[in-house]
């Protein structure tokens, strides 16, 4: 989303924080305290304060500093970047900026899904970026909380995405915009987290194509791909979707609040692109679920090509054995009457007769022809 031409400032409102601005006679500075002992770790990302017309007058890395300076600079606005803050840091801010205890609590636990409430005269947004991964090929998902005030901009990070950096940048080189107040920095993160989910769908677009393509060569581990991505696609419609009753809200907002044109536009432009997003996500999700149908398909005919393949071995193995027992009985009724006559008995009847050897042999032969015609009428042999 382009930022157009500068405008002057006016008197800030937060899409209703009602809170007046900080101003007057600057409060006094607070007793100093003890110094406490050094962190390892530091939640803050970056923590500024600007000034009326939008440009950066002062970077600090502890909180206690950045509250001294905003409340010494009437008209001016604090911006706050932590990446998962502890109790005791998001304390400090509760404290400072008076945000209610609920926010704080589900800002510090996050698994929260993409929403906007209001406390008083705050807001509190929870955004949830993605990004596409082209080594592993899959979507990583960071939440975002933003807490909004009359004269500060708090973000809570949880994950690697999105580029607040980059956002914070790109709003200091266009002092116009931050002139505008905090609303401006919420539309700018909103633009910038819509904006990469454009390389997600594409992503994903891709990998649908792949998955296509792996179905029909008949790839044994295409139903486990389909099933990830699915879950995939799910997870970013989950995104998208609260995303957009978002927008929806801080539009009403908008228009109730007295938010100027301008701002109103770079919601719309927002909301835009988020509806193609949908889109596209409830696209994917069609068309996963067909894949899996046609996958299921091919994978049932391809079990019925293999039962129907094992039945015709097993046939073919049944004649076999037909043909080897009919050739079986056929040798053994020649052996059983060798048999018979070789028992050696003097009492055996054509034992001492002259064509008893003839007799046997025609006898043997008889029954084995006899044999072998009643199995080829059988259809065995």
């Amino acid at each position: 989303m382009a930022f157009s031409s500068p405008r002057s400032a006016r008197p800030r409102q937060v899409l209703g924080a009602l809170r007046p601005r900080r101003g007057g006679t600057p409060a006094p500075s607070p007793e100093p305290s003890p110094p406490t002992p050094i962190r390892p770790r530091s939640a803050i990302v970056a923590a500024a304060v600007y000034d009326d017309e939008g440009h950066r007058t002062a970077s600090f890395t502890r909180l206690a500093d950045t509250f001294r300076t905003l409340r010494s600079a009437p008209g001016g606005m604090a911006w706050i970047g932590l990446e998962r803050p502890d109790e005791r840091e998001l304390a400090a801010l509760a404290r400072e900026f008076d945000l209610h205890p609920l926010a704080v609590e589900d800002a510090i636990q996050a698994h929260q899904r993409p929403k906007i409430e209001r406390y008083g005269d705050t807001l509190f947004v929870v955004l949830h970026a993605a990004r596409y991964l082209d080594s592993v090929e899959e979507v990583e998902f960071s939440e975002l909380h933003v807490f909004i005030g009359p004269d500060f901009v708090v973000t809570v990070r949880h994950g690697d995405s999105p580029d607040l950096a980059a956002v914070r940048a790109r709003l200091e080189s266009t002092p116009q915009m931050l002139a505008r107040g905090p609303e401006a920095v919420l539309y700018a993160i909103m633009d910038r987290i819509v904006d990469d989910y454009a390389p997600v769908v594409s992503g994903l677009d891709y990998d649908i194509d792949q998955i296509e393509g792996e179905v029909f060569s008949g790839d044994a581990q295409v139903s486990r791909r389909i099933y990830e991505l699915s879950r995939e696609v799910v997870d970013f419609q989950r995104a998208v979707r609260p995303l957009q009753n978002v927008c929806q809200s801080l539009a009403k907002g908008a228009e109730k609040y007295r938010v100027d044109d301008e701002m109103q536009a770079y919601l719309r432009d927002v909301a835009d692109h988020l509806i193609e997003v949908a889109e596209s996500v409830e696209t994917f999700r069609v068309a996963l679920r067909d894949i899996l149908t046609v996958n299921a398909t091919l994978v049932a005919q391809r079990q019925n090509e293999e039962m129907t393949h094992l039945t015709e071995v097993s046939i073919k193995q049944g004649d076999e054995v037909k043909k080897i027992s009919g050739w079986a009985a056929i040798l053994f009724a020649p052996t059983l009457v060798g048999a018979i006559y070789g028992m050696n008995f003097d009492a055996m009847p054509e034992l001492h007769w002259a064509f008893g050897y003839p007799f046997a042999l025609v006898l043997m032969l008889a029954v084995s022809i006899g044999l072998y015609g009643v199995f080829r009428w059988k259809k065995w042999m």
